[in-house]
């Protein structure tokens, strides 16, 4: 699996502010680091999350419902598992304008984990 490192989340949430406008910076550092390791967990020696979409919807869940970032944290949760799943063997298929009414979904409704899995591995398929 290709993981995100701090880095990388911290670079591509730079760009989506620079390309689309808001505010930059980092409201919850401790956040975003448990934004970098939720995704690879283990319990009990097994990975908590074992599937690409399921890891993918917990960066997409955590970077949006945790609020970490000032601003953009629906783009940057919504690009962090279109690049996740696509660096891991999956491509998204659904379009911009779906992806956006998911992130508001997302955070309005408090979806879980498995819902978020589920709608996921409907709107992608294997590259």
């Amino acid at each position: 699996m290709h993981y995100f490192t701090l880095e990388e989340i911290l670079e591509l949430h730079f760009m989506i502010i620079e390309d689309y406008g808001g505010s930059h910076g980092v409201r919850e550092e401790s956040r975003l680091k448990s934004l970098v390791e939720a995704s690879s967990m283990q319990v009990f020696g097994a990975e908590q999350y074992p599937e690409v979409c399921k890891k993918a919807a917990v960066y997409m869940r955590n970077c949006i419902a945790d609020h970490m970032f000032t601003d953009g944290n629906k783009r940057t949760g919504t690009a962090l598992a279109g690049i996740f799943m696509s660096r891991n063997g999956r491509n998204l298929t659904a379009k911009p304008s779906e992806l956006e009414d998911f992130a508001v979904k997302v955070v309005v409704e408090h979806l879980e984990i498995d819902v978020i899995t589920d709608w996921l591995q409907a709107h992608s398929k294997a590259s």
